[in-house]
């Protein structure tokens, strides 16, 4: 039995795409993954994450970091001085989920957006942006994640990515894209990585989620951005050593997992179509983008406690992120059955 196949003793893991092990074919390439010192520039397979990178994303250099958080606050804090203003939509990830970290390290003031799933417009960001004055916060970054993960997984069209970058400029702000989920995106959209980037001062993908690796992220922007974000790396946390063991990871995730993406992408969609028919919950089928379902209880119950039982009575494993909303992430270790019979568990639970 694969992992997350459809075994009816099996609890199946829908919590997270971060919930992805590396295969077997991914161990070895990391255990023989030639290493040095990535500090000195001595590691080859992290320079050569880091070529490959900068190459897909268009960009003249990356770094590679732990994670995609530590991505969004590098690049806030090279972008920012304390008291700088960051305007992002409402379900970001940086204003959300990193512990007040833009606030805490990089001093800066976070608006949130009101747009509509994650995507937001010139007009919501001109509306919201401030007189420059010396009694405000200075606006300075304009923040785009793609996909939109608290928004249901929702790909940014190109144009709207464009229009926004443009107006952002022309307010002298800054663009950065949290690209957590970019190749999700990009296989979606059909749209190229660097299409999408070119209109992001900075960018960063992630390996851990759909392309399966252990860890890791890398973040983009030209030579003296990252120049500075290495500086940053070594203040916050400073050298990973020999992290080829690690980059071999990303190396193959980018190597094999994108293109699968679509699977992952088309399981989300039937998942959300069978929960769908339930009148235990509220959801549309044809807004599920990309990985992500969000989902409510019709009935405004609770969705924690339902995720609980959904664990232990039908061995499915999905997260509560509000108080009736649910979320399942469908990835590259819940096939198409599993994914399907997940869907089955949860409809009859709730019929139950």
């Amino acid at each position: 039995m694969t992992p997350g196949s459809a075994d009816r003793n099996a609890v199946i893991n829908l919590y997270s795409d971060t919930q992805t092990r590396p295969s077997a074919a991914m161990r070895r390439a990391m255990a023989e993954a030639e290493v040095g010192d990535e500090q000195h520039g001595d590691d080859p397979t992290v320079n050569a994450l880091n070529a490959r990178v900068a190459e897909l994303l268009g960009k003249e250099a990356a770094l590679f970091l732990p994670s995609g958080t530590m991505c969004n606050e590098i690049a806030l804090l090279v972008h920012c001085r304390p008291g700088d203003e960051i305007y992002c939509d409402r379900t970001a990830h940086i204003i959300n989920y990193e512990a007040g970290g833009p606030a805490a390290l990089a001093g800066a003031v976070m608006t949130p957006l009101v747009g509509d799933r994650g995507v937001f417009t010139v007009a919501d960001l001109k509306a919201a942006l401030r007189p420059v004055h010396r009694y405000g916060p200075r606006p300075r970054v304009v923040e785009i994640e793609n996909t939109a993960n608290m928004a249901g997984g929702t790909v940014w069209p190109l144009d709207a990515v464009r229009d926004v970058a443009e107006a952002a400029r022309a307010a002298d702000l800054i663009v950065h894209m949290d690209g957590a989920r970019l190749m999700n995106a990009v296989v979606a959209s059909g749209v190229s990585a660097s299409d999408y980037a070119a209109h992001a001062d900075s960018v960063w993908i992630d390996f851990s989620k759909g392309l399966g690796a252990p860890v890791g992220a890398a973040l983009a922007g030209d030579a003296d951005f990252i120049a500075e974000a290495w500086r940053w790396k070594q203040r916050i946390g400073g050298a990973m050593r020999q992290a080829g063991i690690v980059a071999a990871g990303a190396l193959y995730g980018l190597d094999h997992n994108v293109a699968r993406l679509a699977e992952d992408h088309a399981n989300a969609r039937a998942f959300a179509e069978t929960v769908a028919a339930s009148p235990a919950f509220t959801l549309d089928p044809a807004l599920v983008d990309s990985n992500i379902v969000i989902f409510a209880m019709a009935d405004g119950g609770d969705a924690a406690a339902f995720a609980s039982r959904a664990e232990a009575e039908a061995g499915v494993r999905i997260g509560a992120v509000g108080p009736s909303l649910l979320r399942a992430v469908t990835h590259l270790d819940a096939d198409a059955d599993a994914v399907g019979e997940a869907a089955r568990r949860i409809v009859d639970l709730a019929a139950r």
